[in-house]
């Protein structure tokens, strides 16, 4: 089956699910390729988007084992009809547990045939300097290897059957999914005294929880935590402060300092 054109669809308030994306793209070397964004709060009401051809890589982040429910509604618009896909799950360096099962699942549902899956690695939302959680991957060799699985994919394209004749790939998690464990509404805060009102966190942010009236101001009700605010901040203005989530850092810190390496599923 020759594929001629891409379609990346992803999720990636942190843009380390799209690095990723893009570096499976670039291993599979084709010359149409379309990005279709569903990070900016404006994808929640975009039209559906249809797709016929090509190949889509679908790419999600995973928070806590499982798809972030923004990313789910957002990726509910696009439509698959029978096209082939590629899905991947980017982690923190803990686990992806069942999120890249429900991510096959997810594309099936959106009416995509799941061909190749990955689960790849990217910097922790709560990494930061003083508590490094994967700091900097997807790095060189992440890219390496997702260029790899790129290759993989369409050599696996060009030998396939026709995809109504093909089985579906199996790939690791449980379901029914497990059930995230409830937390309280936390989110980053400003330190006022070294903000200088750039709105960059405002422009960044998913869910448009970030407003900017004489200081800016997070709506917890609607954050995901995603910390794109923190990450983004050239002043360094934006942190998570909240006990609870120092804690889970340090415990990230102790127990995932280990560097775990991608999978693929072909």
């Amino acid at each position: 089956m020759d594929i001629s054109s891409l379609k990346l669809i992803y999720f990636s308030p942190t843009q380390t699910t799209k690095k990723i994306v893009e570096g499976i793209a670039q291993g599979f070397q084709c010359s149409a390729v379309e990005h279709v964004d569903l990070t900016p709060p404006d994808a929640r009401m975009r039209e559906i988007v249809e797709v016929h051809d090509g190949l889509a890589i679908i790419g999600s982040p995973v928070y806590i084992g499982r798809l972030p429910a923004d990313a789910i509604s957002r990726l509910r618009r696009i439509k698959g009809n029978g096209a082939p896909a590629a899905v991947v799950a980017v982690y923190g360096n803990r686990e992806y547990e069942d999120a890249l099962l429900e991510l096959k699942d997810l594309a099936s549902e959106m009416g995509f045939r799941p061909v190749a899956a990955g689960a790849f690695i990217g910097e922790h939302s709560l990494s930061t300097s003083a508590m490094p959680i994967a700091a900097g991957r997807p790095d060189a060799e992440d890219l390496r290897k997702a260029g790899q699985f790129g290759k993989m994919i369409r050599e696996k394209m060009k030998n396939m059957q026709p995809l109504d004749e093909m089985l579906l790939i199996q790939v690791p998690g449980n379901f029914p999914y497990k059930e995230p464990p409830p937390f309280p509404k936390i989110s980053p805060v400003t330190q006022e005294m070294i903000c200088i009102k750039c709105e960059k966190c405002i422009s960044v942010c998913p869910t448009g929880a970030i407003t900017l009236e004489g200081t800016i101001a997070t709506d917890q009700s609607v954050c995901i935590r995603c910390c794109a605010c923190v990450k983004s901040c050239p002043t360094g203005a934006r942190i998570m402060e909240d006990p609870r989530i120092l804690h889970k850092a340090e415990q990230l810190l102790k127990n995932c300092s280990k560097r775990k390496e991608p999978e693929t599923y072909l």
